[in-house]
């Protein structure tokens, strides 16, 4: 028997904010969906037998005496491998005019996997984009942000990495997107021809921000089905993760709640964690790895959103444009990926650390140089050489349009060491001096 037969109505309310609607309700569940006025909500609060509802439309409008109708059920998303290829909003209902998904039901924002049945995560995931598989390689099963000014193209970065990542789905939660933005990542997939392995959740500007909570639950839901119940390797891609953050504080505040640093809410961490924490490697193969875009506010890093991430995830992502050459480059300073160490060398070549460690090195050496010309002090022909290293190493290697194999990638790292520096100069070890050295 359905719980449809049970729905029970009630028509007074107790109090109205900005957001939410409270009433006196009997046997009603957290996170349970409700109709107020016909306007979609969701239990956020219950305090005996009063019930507080967050209404995603907002309650502008809203009599005392509004009907409210409770679904007896949280949001679910039907499962099935006939997500392939769809968009979606907030909901789980279909955005690109396709039929509605038959499938299982599941609850979304459940518990994620037991740590025991977990497994060190030792698998590459290339890109394609050599500042992150050369520098900062990424591992299945990792959780790692972009940290980028909001006039950064990450959007086109998530677009490549969509297309390039070598994993079997790939899941886009899409938050606050422009209409552009939702039209480009859908032409870029469509014309891409890789529409069957990518699914996508969005919600746009014009729609409640208060929906995007949903969107990184009903991603993680989907690639959960995938990842688990199918042995895939699963790769989601959320953004932009401070739009997430914002709706939270937006719906605290008209709860009344008591802001904490920057003002958002006190649960941030625990919020931000929920979501991260879904990033696991399996033991039977599947795995669900998770880049996110958080935006950052003037470049802030101490922000209570970057800095809350940065204690959950496995490093960080950091965009910015070159001044020296006009590219958007992959940082190699302040970008880090904390599991990179358990693939280099042992799925990627021999030389790999060395030529990573190298070429951030005379990179490092470069900006030095540059600081000695901006201070009036005298270069060496070693500074002048290592300046112009630099552009060519951000030009080849660390320009986020750069699109080449991991063996591709060292071996131009080489090019560019032999073209500009003698062997002694890189530090490299002579055995690997002797195997790779391009020739004369």
């Amino acid at each position: 028997m359905s719980n449809k037969a049970f729905q029970r109505t009630y028509t007074r309310l107790e109090a109205i904010t900005k957001a939410t609607v409270t009433l006196h309700a009997q046997g009603v569940s957290n996170d349970e969906l409700a109709t107020v006025a016909g306007r979609l909500a969701q239990v956020v609060k219950i305090k005996g037998d009063l019930i507080t509802l967050q209404v995603f439309a907002g309650t502008e409008g809203i009599p005392t005496n509004a009907e409210v109708l409770f679904h007896g059920e949280p949001p679910t998303l039907a499962v099935s491998e006939a997500l392939s290829g769809r968009f979606f909003n907030a909901y789980g209902d279909p955005i690109d005019g396709g039929p509605k998904v038959e499938g299982e039901l599941r609850q979304i924002g459940g518990p994620s996997v037991n740590p025991y049945k977990r497994k060190q995560p030792s698998q590459l995931i290339p890109t394609g984009i050599a500042g992150i598989d050369l520098n900062n390689t990424l591992v299945s099963g990792q959780k790692i942000p972009f940290f980028a000014d909001p006039d950064q193209p990450y959007n086109a970065v998530m677009a490549q990495v969509a297309l390039r990542a070598d994993v079997d789905k790939i899941i886009l939660g899409g938050m606050g997107l422009s209409n552009d933005d939702y039209l480009y990542f859908r032409h870029e997939f469509e014309s891409a021809g890789a529409l069957n392995k990518i699914i996508s959740f969005v919600n746009t500007t014009d729609q409640p921000p208060v929906e995007r909570l949903l969107i990184p639950d009903m991603a993680l839901t989907a690639a959960e089905f995938f990842a688990v119940d199918k042995n895939e390797k699963v790769l989601v891609l959320l953004t932009d993760m401070t739009l997430y953050a914002d709706a939270l504080s937006i719906v605290s505040n008209r709860m009344d709640q008591i802001p904490s640093k920057d003002s958002m809410p006190g649960s941030l961490y625990s919020d931000l964690a929920k979501i991260y924490e879904k990033a696991v490697q399996l033991p039977s193969g599947g795995s669900i790895t998770i880049i996110a875009v958080t935006t950052l506010n003037d470049g802030d890093i101490t922000h209570a959103i970057p800095d809350n991430t940065g204690y959950i995830t496995e490093g960080q992502l950091y965009l910015r444009a070159d001044t020296d050459t006009g590219k958007v480059i992959i940082d190699p300073f302040r970008s880090l990926s904390r599991l990179k160490q358990l693939v280099q060398g042992k799925q990627t070549r021999e030389d790999h650390s060395q030529v990573m460690n190298a070429s951030v090195r005379l990179y490092a050496d470069a900006q030095n140089a540059k600081t000695k010309m901006e201070n009036g002090f005298d270069l060496s022909d070693y500074d002048r050489r290592c300046l112009e290293y630099a552009k060519a190493y951000a030009i080849e290697i660390l320009s986020i349009d750069v699109n080449i194999g991991l063996t591709e990638m060292l071996d131009t790292c080489w090019k560019l060491f032999a073209r500009f520096f003698s062997k002694a100069e890189t530090g490299i070890k002579q055995a690997m001096i002797d195997k790779y050295w391009p020739a004369e």
